[in-house]
């Protein structure tokens, strides 16, 4: 005889412990133990810029031995390091999600929406800052590369700001696709804006109408501003404008396909 549990659900804390900064706390916990049980999870998004930069820079030695253009090599593979990260984890992770029965389980739990975004974002943030460790190390031992502490601190405070393009992009993708397709459509932008966007090869190897096309890509406003934060120069005012448009533009489109998928699947 199937007998329904009488058990009263669980009751959300309230306390400060259990608001919003402490749920999102304990889903990112979650998250991140979730990631790590599949190693490669972690050590993809990490091994990836790194072996790019062993393969693309290092052999370079021209570039490696000129503290700019080193700066500059680091810099490119450190957006390109916050890029897939952002694109493969927001992306895949969402796209996986609303295939699985956990998904709408976490939906009907008394909890915020904020405190699963803000997990998502802490537990994705952790990793995408891990990822830039190996190419800090690299660039430190094995280049010439040079900026002082003020340069560093700027940089990473314009790669942030310049993450977030991509953070929406996979957001988008995740509430677009299936898990799949995400697959291949997020693997075809990551190369596309790689490439075409200078985080491999330095735009000055472009022809002038790949380097027209590029100034208008998210990756490639994002290199030319942290290399701006670090080196400093003269603003970037096109990059400045173009990666505001994109943030906003992505954004939206995250949003909208967001409602999109609440209203065919939770109405």
């Amino acid at each position: 005889m199937t007998t329904a549990s009488a058990s009263a659900p669980a009751v959300v804390s309230t306390s400060p412990g259990g608001g919003l900064v402490g749920l999102g706390l304990l889903h990112a916990k979650y998250l991140l133990l979730e990631t790590v049980r599949v190693p490669m999870a972690v050590i993809g998004p990490i091994v990836f810029p790194a072996l790019s930069f062993a393969f693309f820079i290092l052999p370079q030695r021209g570039l490696v031995e000129n503290p700019t253009g080193a700066a500059q090599a680091v810099i490119q593979l450190m957006v390109f390091a916050v890029m897939v990260n952002a694109l493969f984890s927001y992306g895949l992770n969402i796209s996986q999600a609303r295939e699985a029965p956990w998904e709408p389980y976490l939906r009907t739990l008394p909890a915020p929406a904020g405190a699963r975004i803000l997990g998502q974002v802490l537990s994705v943030g952790l990793i995408g800052v891990l990822a830039l460790v190996p190419l800090f190390l690299m660039g430190a031992l094995f280049t010439e590369a040079h900026a002082d502490a003020a340069g560093i601190a700027l940089g990473f405070v314009a790669l942030a700001l310049s993450s977030l393009p991509f953070v929406f992009a996979g957001i988008a993708i995740g509430y677009a696709l299936p898990f799949k397709a995400a697959i291949a459509v997020i693997q075809i932008v990551m190369f596309g804006l790689a490439f075409a966007g200078g985080l491999f090869l330095p735009p000055m190897m472009f022809p002038d109408w790949l380097d027209t096309v590029s100034r208008f890509l998210p990756s490639r406003e994002a290199r030319e501003l942290v290399i701006w934060a670090v080196q400093g120069g003269e603003v970037p005012l096109l990059e400045l404008v173009g990666a505001a448009v994109w943030t906003v533009l992505l954004l939206a489109a995250a949003l909208v396909l967001y409602r999109r998928d609440e209203g065919r699947r939770y109405r």
